[in-house]
């Protein structure tokens, strides 16, 4: 019989290659720039249209997962990425490179959405706040991965290869998913048809809108906060210092909050404590002495990353086997509508107010709404 938690580190290590695929392009980002003759802007927009697709194809991601099994549409979602990132590799222009990331970031949304349904189903009722801490937990390890391994390969041997070293990754990943991947005991690879009329829409739609204000307030630190630090007078080596500080806690933290969550028996106690906290510290942070600074920012990361396992297992709640595919593919593109539009609408804010801390307040709103979301989620459910 296939352990459990074997089959989490192969979800893991497939899911991660997703996210060091994504940070490619910010970590080569220089070198783009230069091969390309292209601005800050349009790294922006590489970076945007690998998450872009998941508004549209997240659905329907899990109604073909729904139809054809999960294995297959994980494996072809694979594939998608890798020729993805083959054509990267290959670009030598700009069109080839946006076709690239598009078809990559396609790849990225079928893995993401299917890969999270197959973990539900190897963890419901037992541990999975631990199991979707560590799973989610292969996102910032992947961009931290990505950080620390293409630069200097591109500065040595070219940005070329480092395309390749992203293309080995997910060749890799796709060998291992396909060797050692199975799905639970009892549960079948397929199901006959979608049953669309079985989802619990207003519960679901919460749990999405949730996981999505959780994490639009982290993107708010990852995105704004370099400059935030800057406009209070850091260099910038200390202001990425202190971002980087951030993450490493962040991910050091949040298994802790599934394990918590598991132990207690209760999710609520851990989500609410996490999000009020942020919306306690942030502020602090921004308009607190200057001793407080680095405390409670790196509090926040430690407290706020406790909430990602247990908010990630709130589909479980209301799905049931036969309705997961598809249900979170709903669940995952409330997520990536979110995702699309709060960072603007945060940049449009900063800049009317001429004040980065106007983005960061912004994150501030959307844990609180995460905390008004679950509020209405459990009286739905009760």
């Amino acid at each position: 019989m296939t352990n459990r938690w074997f089959i989490l580190l192969v979800l893991f290590l497939v899911r991660m290659t997703m996210a060091f695929q994504f940070q490619a392009v910010a970590a080569l980002s220089p070198f783009l720039i230069e091969s390309f003759a292209i601005g800050l802007a349009d790294i922006g927009l590489l970076i945007g249209v690998f998450l872009a697709p998941g508004v549209i194809i997240a659905i329907p991601g899990g109604a073909i997962a729904a139809r054809v099994g999960d294995k297959r549409v994980v494996a072809m979602a694979l594939f998608m990425m890798l020729g993805g990132g083959v054509m990267t590799a290959f670009a030598a222009d700009w069109n080839m490179l946006i076709a690239g990331r598009i078809i990559a970031g396609a790849g990225g949304v079928f893995l993401n959405v299917v890969s999270t349904k197959m973990l539900v189903d190897w963890f419901a009722g037992r541990e999975i706040a631990t199991a979707m801490a560590i799973f989610v937990n292969s996102w910032p390890i992947g961009i931290a991965l990505a950080l620390l391994i293409l630069p200097p390969a591109a500065q040595a041997q070219g940005d070329t290869s480092a395309w390749w070293i992203v293309v080995g990754m997910i060749a890799a990943s796709l060998v291992l998913f396909a060797m050692f991947y199975r799905a639970p005991p009892g549960l079948k690879e397929a199901d006959a048809g979608v049953k669309v009329t079985k989802l619990p829409i207003y519960a679901l739609t919460l749990a999405g809108l949730i996981w999505a204000l959780y994490n639009t307030g982290l993107a708010m630190v990852f995105s704004f906060g370099p400059a935030l630090f800057l406009q209070k007078g850091w260099e910038t080596a200390q202001a990425a210092g202190i971002i980087s500080a951030f993450m490493i806690v962040f991910s050091i933290a949040v298994p802790f909050g599934g394990m918590v969550a598991d132990r207690m028996g209760a999710r609520d106690p851990v989500i609410f404590t996490s999000m009020l906290s942020f919306a306690v510290l942030i502020p602090i942070v921004l308009f607190g002495p200057s001793g407080l600074t680095v405390p409670a920012f790196l509090l926040a990361a430690a407290l706020f990353s406790l909430a990602a396992g247990p908010v990630m297992t709130l589909p479980s709640v209301v799905l049931s086997p036969e309705t997961r595919a598809f249900g979170m593919g709903v669940f995952f593109s409330i997520y990536y509508g979110v995702m699309m539009i709060a960072p603007r609408i945060a940049g449009s804010l900063a800049d009317a107010s001429a004040d980065v801390s106007t983005a960061l307040l912004s994150g501030v709103a959307a844990a609180l709404g995460c905390v008004a979301a679950l509020w209405l989620f459990r009286r739905h459910m009760a």
